[in-house]
């Protein structure tokens, strides 16, 4: 497979305060209390939060769906179009953004202008999405019903940081950042969640390539044999051909780190050729430092860094 190189995308406007908010749950079902605080910590912002129509819904056969398809996808798309929001962020991952992704209507949410979007985990295939069909940056960062965001200081300030005063956070990494293969790169991010890229490979929204690329991954639960698949089916598909370098967050559930997770990873992305850190500090860890995809960034082993050419937003 051969792809052009990755382009910068379209970044939507920074926040200011008082600006409105929409929390929608496009994947999994949202514990009630954990929403209501992740809601008053966007308060305490001064941000006017509003929660979608759905959000505390569940599936009424399938447990693991905050749900119908039909209504996560409403939300979604009610609170994007609507031209008193200014940010979109999601209430947690989980499985369900690939059921409703194609019911959107993405004319009706590419005319209705850029504006911020955060997610993780299943939220990749999104943030996907929304590259390939509004050639739109998001911020792959914590959501509002999750236990980092709920807890963790750092990673509520990096979330804070990026969506108020987003060029104070233009390099990006955290101590425990380590060198697996040392290098320097410049490219646009792309990435989150590997087997959420792995899974969307032939649909509607997947990009060709990574060609030119920083690659920001991680996951959780997922043991070691099927990190292996997941990586092997990227490189076999052709899809990471011509990256330019790799960021690695965490890895929390999938097995013995150091003994196990680690040589898998230098076994399968080592041969590539490319920069690679590792333990930067986004994904499913304690934590998550809010990393903005598609923008222009260089990724450096000597500093152990993520530097962005621009602020994640304008």
């Amino acid at each position: 497979m051969t792809s052009a190189p990755l382009g910068s995308l379209t970044r939507p406007a920074r926040l200011r305060p008082g600006a409105r908010v929409a929390v929608v749950a496009p994947s999994g079902p949202v514990p009630g209390e954990r929403l209501e605080a992740g809601l008053d910590i966007l308060r305490g912002w001064d941000l006017d939060p509003v929660v979608g129509a759905h959000v505390r819904d569940t599936h009424p056969e399938f447990g693991y769906l905050a749900g119908s398809d039909e209504a996560r996808a409403r939300d979604l798309e009610e609170a994007w179009c609507d031209p008193s929001v200014d940010a979109v962020i999601c209430a947690r991952g989980g499985y369900g953004v690939q059921r409703m992704v194609d019911l959107l209507d993405w004319a009706a949410m590419r005319a209705a202008g850029p504006k911020v979007f955060v997610g993780y985990s299943d939220i990749t295939a999104l943030h996907e999405a929304f590259a390939v069909r509004l050639g739109l940056s998001t911020l792959h960062g914590p959501m509002v019903a999750t236990m980092s965001f709920l807890k963790d200081a750092r990673t509520q300030d990096s979330l804070r940081a990026t969506l108020f005063e987003p060029e104070s956070v233009t390099t990006l990494g955290l101590a425990t950042a380590r060198v697996m293969v040392p290098g320097r790169a410049r490219g646009v991010t792309l990435g989150g969640c590997v087997s959420l890229l792995a899974a969307g490979l032939g649909t509607p929204d997947a990009r060709a390539g990574a060609r030119g690329g920083l690659l920001l991954i991680e996951d959780i639960g997922e043991e070691a044999y099927r990190l292996d698949r997941i990586l092997t089916q990227l490189l076999r598909s052709g899809w990471l051909d011509g990256v330019a370098g790799v960021a690695l967050g965490s890895w929390e559930e999938c097995g013995p780190y150091e003994q196990e997770v680690r040589t898998l990873l230098y076994d399968r992305l080592g041969a590539l050729g490319v920069p690679v850190v590792e333990e930067l500090g986004f994904g499913h860890c304690a934590t998550a430092l809010t990393v903005p995809l598609g923008v222009p960034a260089v990724l450096d082993t000597d500093t152990r860094t993520l530097t962005l050419d621009e602020p994640a937003l304008r």
